[in-house]
């Protein structure tokens, strides 16, 4: 909130916000499913490029919770139909924003009055837009250039009346496929969204990653401004660099560089820090140049920041060791690690479907892209299906809250490698990361970097 008056917080969660959010959420998106609907009715078919881009439109506008699921969905290689897989993909960093009028409301409640006096220079147009704030470049009094995120009006409301209605969403899909039980997957989307809105709270998350990746020189992480940043404004040092696809098609050695800088800042704070970045699109990514050549990434949001117990991290080294080994108890006890409670055997096996399919990379001493010969659209699909339908004849099973983010950050992680068609030694990367392993010296190195960083420790696993 405003730290010029903290007592009068005219954007809390309030009822009558919450209740426009619902009208507008229904209006915007049950607007084009009618439109979709009467199209296919009349015509037993429909455009799926005009569809997509209403939709896209229609969740681009509204912001919010609504949209971060639509940019999660359009992360996952052929969750959704490619017109509209296109189209939701660009929301990631194509938001509509809003305009002057709301970043001068925004910049003069957060700094007082005289707000442009504090910059040699504000630009207008904002440089990116997301779902729940829109980033300005601005100009130091010392020249430096910075990166201005204002969080959008009303965020709080619109967030606990989108996040009423994926519970709602999800109470309707328990009741219609019991095979997953998701009352702990609203629980974490619930906690993590919420954490996104404090923006005091991601500014110790950006000095957190300073620690954790400080040793790791293709990965940038920026400065923090705390004069000209509070708890809807974060401002932070501007990092230089070119959208990570603009390298698609570049020589192959540029794209494995930009795919290693990218393993090596998601998986080195998982493994030694029991920390993960939990929002892994690729709007969250640039390449930085040195020498003329694209040598690494910077890492630029770091609102959705996932810390676990150091328990949790074990389990998943566990899991990979059980699994090169057919090791079952061991196998077992990483599940456990994690949170499934009353797993019978023919559950585990279900489990270790999906297991074997995201340690699949890493699991063999070679060089090989992440989808391994399979084609993208089909990557994940096969055992997605194959899991789905067993749990419905062996399940249900509750999802713990503490997994959620985990397996969406590795999926969304391979679909970026995906588009750049790396072509790496996973597993050595990854055993790199674990080698000498221990649960002490995690939870040491965690306790250390958290309390440097201002944040509580994490808490248990249920």
């Amino acid at each position: 909130m405003s730290d010029l008056d903290k007592s009068n917080d005219l954007e809390k969660n309030r009822f009558s916000a919450r209740a426009k959010r619902y009208a507008r959420v229904g209006a915007n998106v049950g607007g084009v499913a009618a439109r979709l609907a009467a199209t296919r009715l009349l015509s037993g078919s429909h455009d799926r490029e005009t569809g997509a881009a209403d939709l896209a439109a229609a969740l681009g506008s509204l912001k919010g919770p609504i949209m971060k699921v639509a940019q999660l969905m359009a992360t996952v290689p052929d969750l959704l139909p490619p017109e509209y897989a296109a189209e939701l993909a660009k929301l990631q960093s194509e938001a509509p924003p809003m305009g002057w009028a709301f970043v001068k409301r925004r910049m003069q409640a957060e700094l007082g009055p005289d707000w442009q006096d504090r910059f040699a220079d504000f630009e207008h147009k904002p440089a990116a837009a997301a779902s729940l704030g829109q980033v300005h470049r601005a100009t130091a009094h010392d020249g430096a250039l910075l990166a201005c995120k204002l969080q959008y009006p009303d965020m709080q409301s619109a967030v606990e009346a989108d996040l009423q209605q994926l519970g709602w969403l999800f109470a309707l899909h328990r009741r219609m496929d019991a095979a997953i039980d998701t009352s702990e997957i609203a629980k974490e989307i619930a906690a993590r969204v919420r954490e996104e809105l404090d923006y005091e709270r991601e500014a110790k998350h950006v000095r957190l990653y300073q620690t954790v990746l400080a040793d790791v020189p293709t990965v940038k992480v920026p400065g923090v401004r705390p004069e000209l940043s509070t708890r809807r404004l974060l401002t932070l040092d501007w990092l230089e660099g070119q959208r990570l696809l603009t390298y698609k098609t570049a020589d192959l050695e540029t794209r494995n560089r930009l795919a290693e800088a990218l393993y090596r800042a998601w998986w080195l704070p998982f493994s030694r820090f029991g920390v993960i970045h939990g929002d892994p699109h690729l709007g969250n990514y640039t390449a930085f140049v040195a020498d003329g050549v694209p040598a690494g990434i910077n890492l630029l949001d770091y609102g959705c920041i996932r810390i676990f117990p150091p328990r949790f991290v074990s389990g998943v080294v566990d899991l990979y060791h059980g699994l090169l080994a057919n090791d079952r108890d061991l196998i077992v006890a990483a599940y456990e690690a994690w949170g499934f409670r009353g797993l019978t055997d023919e559950l585990i096996d279900i489990l270790n479907i999906w297991a074997r399919f995201i340690f699949g990379p890493v699991m063999e001493d070679r060089v090989r892209t992440i989808a391994d010969g399979v084609k993208p659209s089909e990557y994940g699909r096969r055992e997605a299906f194959t899991v789905h339908r067993a749990l419905k004849e062996k399940g249900p099973v509750t999802i713990p809250q503490e997994f959620v983010f985990m397996d969406r950050a590795a999926i969304g992680l391979g679909g970026v490698f995906l588009h750049l068609d790396s072509r790496l030694n996973y597993h050595r990367l990854f055993n790199e990361a674990i080698e000498h392993f221990s649960v002490a010296e995690v939870a040491e190195r965690q306790r250390r970097a958290l309390t440097g960083a201002g944040l509580p420790p994490p808490s248990s696993p249920v």
